[in-house]
């Protein structure tokens, strides 16, 4: 076998403001399809607990869809579909999909978070005369807040790795930057090495905010 291979780790640095604009767009792709699935999520997460059969069974079916079908199915479908009917472009096809494959998994952990309060604690509310609303919005939230956000901030750092699969319609991030410096230099394991690192930075940063989000809530309790 022969592992006669030069590297040249030079090109990095030459192309490093390329990168690191490709990172930057990751990060703004991820935090805007957060904040579009987040209220999805909820709307579709109280949907699943609904006592209205129409209303269970929408939540249900749109989450089930959402979670069974792959991302980079979902990214064509709505690029090529509704990008020609609605003229939505590979940046905001992007973003459209990831908050609806994301909003069904933030659903499912919306749904556990409440439903995880002990059911005395509604129970209780109501007694003392509040409505179903002030109930769920000063006793049962409150609560609920603090048991998702861990899984909900571990979810953030999975929807940045699923960013890499927009550069398949043409979604300008880090993954399709790379794509376009490994076509210009012919150096693929020195710019995916790259990538790989920045990808590592920036969900292995995430993980240690979420640690210590989570040692913070336990000395709060």
């Amino acid at each position: 076998m022969n592992f006669d291979f030069n590297f040249n780790w030079r090109v990095i640095w030459d192309n490093y403001d390329i990168l690191l604009e490709g990172a930057l767009l990751t990060l703004e792709i991820s935090a805007i399809s957060l904040l579009l699935s987040l209220p999805i999520g909820l709307i579709f997460g109280f949907g699943r607990i609904s006592k209205n059969k129409v209303i269970l069974f929408l939540s249900s079916a749109y989450i089930e869809i959402m979670r069974g079908v792959p991302l980079l199915v979902l990214l064509m479908w709505i690029y090529l579909g509704l990008g020609r009917m609605f003229d939505v472009g590979s940046f905001w096809g992007s973003i459209i999909s990831l908050a609806l494959f994301e909003g069904a998994f933030l659903a499912e952990i919306f749904r556990a978070g409440v439903q995880g309060v002990p059911k005395g604690q509604l129970e209780a509310a109501r007694s003392a005369g509040m409505s179903q609303f002030q109930a769920m919005r000063y006793i049962i939230l409150p609560q609920a807040i603090r048991r998702i956000l861990p899984p909900v901030a571990s979810q953030f750092i999975i929807l940045i790795k699923d960013t890499s699969l927009v550069s398949t319609i043409a979604g300008v991030d880090l993954t399709l930057k790379a794509k376009n410096l490994v076509s210009s230099t012919f150096l693929p394991m020195e710019i995916w090495t790259a990538v790989a690192t920045l990808y590592f930075i920036i969900t292995f940063s995430l993980s240690l905010l979420i640690r210590f989000m989570e040692k913070r809530m336990l000395k709060n309790e």
